[in-house]
């Protein structure tokens, strides 16, 4: 008898999981290691959401609350979906759960069989193809180029589809490749799924990280044909910098969020109580917190570009939205340092950790073993003085 179930077995291990461990040790030690790994925001949690979390302990918000979220944050949940995005969900189509990733994990769960066919964009968050594998689902995946944006078109979709394809994953603004699909795009590729009959899972977590005029647009917006066969993700830990808090959510139509909540209440229960009081204020009051966060993002983005331009062998595709840039590095495979031959992103990671004490992200991670990721949540001063490391790597290389 086989001591490890089959769909435990199905999972990738992960490639980055190597070099974050040793960049960590590293820093443990004292070395001075520039981490461009990190995919959570460098700012503290705003004084008006920890405030409300205070207020919740102190009159004892503490108990178990209902298996998909208070009724109360719910709620506010609806009024958000309504005036940013013009959707309209009741709360008994929403669902809040212990981070996005998990509102990711119950909608696939709720919607693939064994055998169901997933199209997932490349490159992709590297969580996506996992859930599928492990649900029995067989990820397929299309390639969104560089030189088009990373966005994927709809010729390149349809020819995905088969009559097995059950449901498209869709993100934007897209980890790792920040790009975002105006609201034509969207429709476009909207279409194709409505001839073909297929669900989408629109993850929108990145959606407030936008720059330069972009403007995110909801699938579910598309029309009410589409809204009934999409399930939009999102929460609050990267819009509020709240990634410990771990609060996310769903919205769906009734009978999905129901399947959802029945399978929450058995799986995890609740999301924490003292956090979805949080997650509420956050989603109700401002404070101009999330404006300035964004406008450090963007002037950091900016700098970071520019860095990259002065570099010799290497290029990116700008990125409209979240804190990645993808780094082409593929023309130095071949070519070795240290004592060691990259013939790859993971390569790539590995030798510039030792040499220079930089800390990426591979590609091949991604589904885009040709690049690298550098996260921009960093502060302004580390991130240069990573990049300048970076610079002098590749001429070392060259």
């Amino acid at each position: 008898m086989k001591r490890l179930a089959r769909r435990i077995g199905c999972l990738s291990p992960s490639l980055t999981l190597a070099i974050a461990a040793k960049a960590k040790a590293m820093k443990a030690a004292g070395e001075d290691v520039v981490n461009f790994g990190v995919g959570e925001p460098d700012f503290a949690t705003p004084r008006y959401i920890t405030d409300a979390a205070a207020e919740a302990i102190e009159r004892g918000h503490t108990k178990y609350t209902p298996a998909a979220g208070t009724l109360s944050l719910r709620r506010a949940i609806s009024e958000k979906l309504f005036r940013d995005n013009g959707l309209t969900y009741s709360p008994e189509e929403i669902v809040v759960t212990n981070g996005a990733k998990q509102a990711v994990f119950n909608a696939c769960y709720a919607l693939v069989d064994e055998g169901d066919e997933v199209v997932i964009p490349a490159p992709y968050w590297l969580t996506y193809p996992e859930i599928v594998k492990t649900l029995g689902g067989v990820p397929v995946f299309v390639e969104a180029k560089g030189e088009a944006g990373f966005k994927i078109t709809p010729e390149a979709l349809r020819a995905a589809i088969t009559p097995r394809t059950k449901l498209l994953i869709f993100n934007s603004p897209c980890n790792p490749t920040g790009a975002v699909y105006s609201e034509g795009e969207v429709r476009a590729l909207a279409a194709v799924c409505e001839e073909a009959g297929i669900f989408v899972l629109s993850d929108e977590i990145y959606e407030k990280l936008v720059y330069d005029g972009a403007k995110p647009f909801s699938f579910a917006a598309v029309s009410e044909k589409m809204k009934e066969r999409t399930v939009t993700v999102n929460g609050v830990s990267k819009t509020y910098a709240m990634t410990g808090w771990r609060i996310g959510y769903l919205a769906a139509p009734a009978d999905i969020a129901q399947a959802v909540a029945s399978f929450q209440s058995h799986a995890t229960g609740n999301s924490n109580s003292v956090a979805q009081d949080a997650a509420e204020r956050a989603l109700t009051v401002s404070d101009g917190s999330v404006s300035d966060m964004v406008a450090a993002f963007s002037a950091r983005r900016r700098e970071m570009l520019a860095r990259i331009a002065d570099m010799d062998g290497v290029q990116c595709t700008v990125p409209e939205g979240a804190f990645y840039i993808m780094l082409a590095v593929d023309k130095f495979y071949g070519k070795g340092l240290g004592g060691k031959k990259i013939e790859n992103s993971v390569d790539f990671a590995e030798v510039l950790l030792d040499v220079k004490k930089v800390a990426v992200v591979p590609g091949a991670a991604f589904g885009a073993d040709g690049c690298v990721r550098l996260s921009y949540s960093l502060s302004m001063e580390e991130m240069c003085e990573g990049l300048g490391r970076i610079a002098a790597f590749l001429k070392e290389l060259g």
